[in-house]
Formats: structure tokens, C-alpha cells, sequence
């Protein structure tokens, strides 16, 4: 195409593509046409001259990655994935935001062809984009010459929001730190948000701010302009020292008689100004109209440069395989997820009396690093305590981009969004560790990966209030309810050594639902009866006793307590039954199934946690928690205040027996 015929054509792109925003809004009389108008020209920038994708492949792994982070413009990037290729109807577009469609409010990954991320949630979509980057310069450290075939870049589309959320500082922060030179972030600077002008809340220098943070800054003072952004992409894909910000001052609503107010940030146009704005656009075509040209523009650009580089990469992987056979095999395993292989022999506990279950963790961790190259991870600055430093594992750093060990600093939420960003990527096993009170700063991200179905791993130790002396702001209480809330989040809380062992298996096998593993500080012991291969059902008795009166569903480190409380009511003439409750989730996929764990009648049955009782009611008429924060103290004389010793618990129990009498 000739330069004068391919601008032409771009120009008609944008208009088109303009058009269909605000057709889709209007349509559904809801939706954010602004950013989605004033944004237009980057993204046809963007898939016109530089993204490496190939619609008719859209999840091959060594396609570049595009994450669009202000998700709420989900119309710019349905609209130019329809005219790019993808799977993407016209009547797809004209169902945008209703029930059933491929194209929800916010971008789904797994749901729309060519959606790398789910975002939405503002600065995930900054963090996740961070994490896949890490994850691209992995895979391609990770084995023999892999830069022969593999390595591509990561684009993120942000806003004003996005920079303002706190995890798109810790993100920022983070890739300039690791110098992610191959991450480009494309900064929509429209000086507009939904409430009024971004200067109502935020007067920083965006510039220096990612000057400060060790990031190249490419400012395109018109953001109108597709030339001029695209130039200013190559000139960020030549930079190797640090990621770019490409900053696009724009006008937000372009078109619009509302053009550079927040009125045209979160509500349809409607027909009046929409017809007004496509005047504007010079596009006169009936509504959810495109031109052939605007189809072959990107069809002899994008899908043709994707389709070549597509085929070339096949070449270059064959001739890869023929010279590295057995890491060729590693690299696909990783990529298909297929885990099995990789599993570490399983442990012997034979001679093991007590460990605390965070140290069992570590235990698996390091060998799991033994047998399994692509797994990778680690902790928001609390990795001693959390006992994911693995013995012989390098740090992952500018230097080191073998490293297996990734330092996420005390930035817990991204630390977390970036494992999402790491795990949708693919070819390593992602995981992270903080505190588990400090889960509540990872909350977002569990719940994005848990709706991306993706098999993230998180670990949080320090699981009760046997935190002791640091207190009430560390002891977590309400966590426990909270993480169990979330749909297909699969929570672990294992009992015992055996129990963690097997709950790391489950995770790492799981292809569809995150995982997070509670882990002890405090020394448990390691049960008789305890089974890994009972793990995944979610509950099974570890003492049956003849003629039981009372059955006890406990977790973690209350299930050796709820043993000891039983000794003691038995020598009171009370029988006992006691279940380990690793997991809730995985006991009601039990129980749906028609596998019923309990054997006594619910109004037989107490819960013993030292947690929360909310939610313990589905399943037993007492329940045995806590429902205050705690104290601090020494562990023991903590647990002591709250109830939690074999004779108290024993005391209680005999007390809910009367009382259910």
C-alpha cells in the first residue's frame, strides 16, 4: 500500500472505528464511548504497524500481548478486533454489553477472541501486563538458545484511573526496577475523569512520575495523530534499557459537542450527538457500517504480518526442537501446562514429628525447583518468614533474567496481579507469598483470577492467632471467610505436613482455579491419620470412635487441638468423631457429587477455627471461633485468652451438647 492510499485508509480506520463505539454505546444505551473515541488512533497504530498477532491463531504463545487496562473502553477493542480478523461479528458488536455476548462491559479473557486479560478493575490491567513481560523474558532465559524462536513485547493501553489506583504505582514501580525494556505502555492523557477534570483530584507531573521510576518517556503531543504514535511505538520497541511510557495527550469525547468534558466519559452520546460527532468524523455510512477499505487495511497490515511472523516462528521452533530436543519438550510442557512430569517425588514424613506448615511448604518448594524449571516466584519482601527462598535459586533481575526468584518488594496487590499476568502468559508455573492478613491487599487479584480461570498459586502464612506479639493488625480473623467467598477460588488450610504437601499438588494441577494454600507459623505436629490422597475430597475423618455423640469439623492447627480436646471428653465417656477440613470448596464439590463426609446429623456437629464462625453454620449447628481481633501476647497465652486449649475446647463442646439436648 502506498504511503498517500495507506493514509487514507487510516484515516477512514479511525472514523469507522469511532463510529462503531459510539453505534455500540448508543445501541445499548450504555457504555464509555471518551476515552474509547479520543484512544482510536493508538490502537490503530498499534495493530496497523507493530502488534504481532495472528487473528486466525489467537492464543499462539509467541504472539505479542495487548492488555487494555481501561477495560471500560471494551468498545474500541471489540470494534478493532472485528476489523482486524478475529472472530468478531458485526452482530456480535451490535449485542455489546448484553447478556450472553462475546462482548461483556469489560474485556474477559477466554470469552472474546484476541482479549489477552480480563481488566476492567482500573491498574490490574497495568500490573498483569507487568507480569506477563516478566514472564516473557523467563521463558526465554529459561532454556538453550530460546531466543532463536522465542520473544515478543507486551503493549497496555491505560488512563488517568489507572495511574491513580495504587497498584498502578507498585506495578509501575516494579518494571522499572527490572527494567522490562520489552513492555510498552501507551498513557491515554485525556485530563478527564468521571467525576470532572483529572485536575480535580490530581495535579502530579506524569512524566517525571515515571522519569523517577526508571521508565523512558515518549511524549506525542498529538494524540490524534496515527503517524505520530506510531512513530513514537518504534522508537519505544528500540529501547533495551527500560520499559516506555508513551504519553498521548488527546481530547476526550473527540467529536462530541461535549468533546474535553467528563460528560462523555461514562454515558452514550446518544443519536443527536452521535450523528453530530460522525459529521465530524467525516463517516457517512449507516450505522454498524464498515468499509471494505478499512477491512484490507488491516488485513494486508496486521493479519498479514501476524500470519508471516506465525509461520516463521513454526520454522524457527522445528529447527529449535531438531538442535534442543529435550528442552523443546520442556517448553511445550510448560506452555500446555502439563505439570505431572514435573512433580517432585513425594516426601517421605516417616521420622518428622512436627513442623510448622509454611516450613513444609518450603520444603516442597525447593524441590519442586529441583525437578520443575519453569515454576517461579516469590514474596512481597517476607520471604524468610514466608519460606520461599529457595536454596540455590538465583534472584530474577535486569542482570539475571534466569532467575527463578522474582523480589516483588512490599507491593502485595501487584505482586499478586502480576502472577495473573504471569500465569495468562504461560510457560512458567507461577506463585507469591505475604502474610495472610495481608491478603487483603491481594483480595482484587484473587477475584480476577479466580473469574480468568487461571491456576495462580497464592501462599499466606501466618495464618491465626498464633501470630502472638504482633497483635490484633497481624493476627488475621475475618480472612478465611472472605477468601471462601470467592467463586472458584479453591482455599486450602491444611492440618499437617502431609496435608501441605498435598495441597501444593492439587494447586499445581489445577488448569482452571487459583489456589491459595493457609500455611501456620507455629509448629504443628504430624498426624497418625492425616491422608494426601484425602485432601481432595475436602474433608475425611482422621478419629472415628465407636458410637460417636459429637462429630468435630476442624482446619490447619485445630485439627491436632480438636484431637486433643477429644482425648479428654473421651475419658469423660463422650466418643468422638474428627474431621480435617482442609478445604470447604473442594468438601462441597464432595458433598454435590453425593459423597457425604458427615456421619452424624448437623445438630450433632461443632466447627473449630480460629477464625470467623461466618459460614460454619451451612455445615454445623455450634461453631468454636472467633469473632473479635485479636491480642497481643505470647501465642500460647493468646490462644489461651480466646479458648483455644484441649481443655476449654473439650469444656465447650460438653457445653453445645446440652445445649442441642
Amino acid at each position: 500500500m502506498e504511503r498517500k492510499e495507506l493514509n487514507l485508509a487510516s484515516n477512514r480506520a479511525v472514523s469507522a472505528i469511532r463510529s462503531l463505539v459510539i453505534d455500540m454505546t448508543n445501541k445499548a444505551n450504555s457504555g464509555h464511548p471518551g476515552m474509547a473515541l479520543d484512544a482510536t488512533p493508538a490502537l490503530v497504530a498499534l495493530y496497523r504497524d507493530h502488534l504481532i498477532a495472528d487473528p486466525a491463531s489467537p492464543t499462539w504463545e509467541n504472539r505479542d500481548r495487548f492488555v487494555l487496562s481501561s477495560g471500560h473502553v471494551s468498545a474500541l477493542l471489540y470494534s478493532l478486533l472485528h476489523v482486524a480478523g478475529y472472530s468478531l461479528s458485526l452482530e456480535d458488536l451490535k449485542s455489546f454489553r448484553q447478556l450472553g455476548s462475546l462482548t461483556p462491559g469489560h474485556p474477559e479473557v477466554g470469552l472474546t477472541p484476541g482479549v489477552d486479560a480480563t481488566s476492567g478493575p482500573l491498574g490490574q490491567g497495568i500490573a498483569q501486563a507487568v507480569g506477563m513481560a516478566i514472564a516473557e523474558e523467563a521463558v526465554r532465559a529459561g532454556g538453550q538458545d530460546r531466543a532463536s524462536f522465542f520473544g515478543h513485547r507486551t503493549y497496555c493501553l491505560c488512563g488517568d484511573g489507572c495511574l491513580q489506583e495504587g497498584i498502578g504505582t507498585e506495578a509501575i514501580a516494579l518494571a522499572g526496577h527490572l527494567r522490562l525494556s520489552k513492555l510498552i505502555l501507551l498513557v491515554d492523557l485525556n485530563g478527564s475523569t468521571l467525576d470532572g477534570p483529572t485536575s480535580d483530584s490530581n495535579t502530579e507531573n506524569v512524566r517525571l512520575r515515571f522519569l523517577a521510576e526508571e521508565w523512558d518517556v515518549i511524549d506525542v503531543k498529538n494524540g490524534d495523530s496515527v503517524d505520530a504514535i506510531s512513530r513514537a511505538i518504534e522508537k519505544a520497541k528500540k529501547n533495551i534499557a527500560s520499559p516506555t511510557a508513551i504519553l498521548l495527550h488527546t481530547t476526550i469525547g473527540i467529536g462530541s459537542k461535549n468533546a474535553g468534558s467528563h460528560k462523555t466519559h461514562g454515558s452514550p452520546l446518544g443519536e443527536e450527538d452521535g450523528a453530530f460527532a460522525k459529521a465530524n468524523f467525516g463517516y457517512k455510512e449507516p450505522p454498524f457500517t464498515v468499509e471494505q477499505a478499512v477491512y484490507d487495511l488491516f488485513s494486508e497490515t496486521f493479519a498479514k504480518r501476524g500470519k508471516e511472523a506465525h509461520a516463521r516462528y513454526k520454522e524457527a521452533k522445528k529447527e529449535f526442537a531438531r538442535n534442543h530436543e529435550e528442552d523443546a519438550r520442556v517448553f511445550d510442557d510448560s506452555f500446555a501446562h502439563n505439570i505431572d512430569p514435573y512433580l517432585p517425588a513425594k516426601r517421605d514424613f516417616s521420622g518428622l514429628s512436627k513442623e510448622a506448615t509454611r516450613a513444609s511448604s518450603g520444603v516442597f518448594l525447593e524441590r519442586l525447583h529441583a525437578s520443575m524449571p519453569f515454576c517461579m516466584g516469590g514474596s512481597a519482601d517476607v520471604a524468610g518468614s514466608t519460606k520461599t527462598t529457595v536454596k540455590g535459586s538465583s534472584i530474577f533481575s535486569p542482570e539475571n533474567r534466569a532467575g527463578r526468584d522474582l523480589h516483588f518488594g512490599i507491593r502485595e496487590f501487584a505482586m499478586a496481579s502480576a502472577v495473573n499476568g504471569m500465569a495468562l502468559h504461560g510457560g512458567v508455573v507461577p506463585y507469591c507469598a505475604t502474610f495472610f492478613v495481608f491478603s487483603d491487599y491481594c483480595k482484587p487479584a484473587l477475584r480476577m483470577a479466580a473469574m480468568e480461570k487461571i491456576p495462580s498459586i497464592f501462599l499466606f502464612t501466618h495464618d491465626s492467632l498464633a501470630v502472638g506479639e504482633d497483635g490484633a493488625t497481624h493476627e488475621p480473623i475475618e480472612q478465611l471467610a472472605g477468601l471462601r467467598a470467592i467463586p472458584n477460588l479453591s482455599v486450602i488450610r491444611p492440618a499437617d505436613a502431609k496435608e501441605t504437601e498435598a495441597a501444593w499438588r492439587l494447586a499445581l494441577q489445577s488448569k482452571e482455579t487459583p489456589t491459595a494454600i493457609i500455611l501456620s507459623r507455629q509448629g504443628l505436629p504430624v498426624l497418625a491419620d492425616t491422608a494426601e490422597d484425602k485432601v481432595s475430597i475436602g474433608a475425611y475423618a482422621v478419629l472415628e470412635e465407636k458410637n460417636p455423640s459429637i462429630e468435630i469439623l476442624a482446619t490447619g492447627s485445630e485439627v491436632a487441638l480438636a484431637l486433643e480436646a477429644t482425648a479428654i471428653l473421651k475419658k469423660q465417656g463422650i466418643a468422638s468423631r474428627v474431621l480435617s477440613v482442609p478445604s470447604i470448596d473442594l468438601m462441597e464439590k464432595s458433598l454435590l457429587s453425593g459423597k457425604n463426609v458427615f456421619a452424624l446429623p448437623y445438630a450433632k456437629r461443632v466447627s473449630l477455627e480460629m477464625a470467623s464462625t461466618f459460614g460454619w453454620g451451612k455445615y454445623a449447628a455450634h461453631q468454636m471461633g472467633i469473632d473479635t481481633y485479636g491480642l497481643s501476647g505470647k501465642d500460647k497465652e493468646v490462644l489461651a485468652h480466646f479458648g483455644f486449649t484441649p481443655e476449654k475446647v473439650a469444656d465447650a463442646i460438653v457445653s453445645a451438647m446440652k445445649e442441642g439436648e
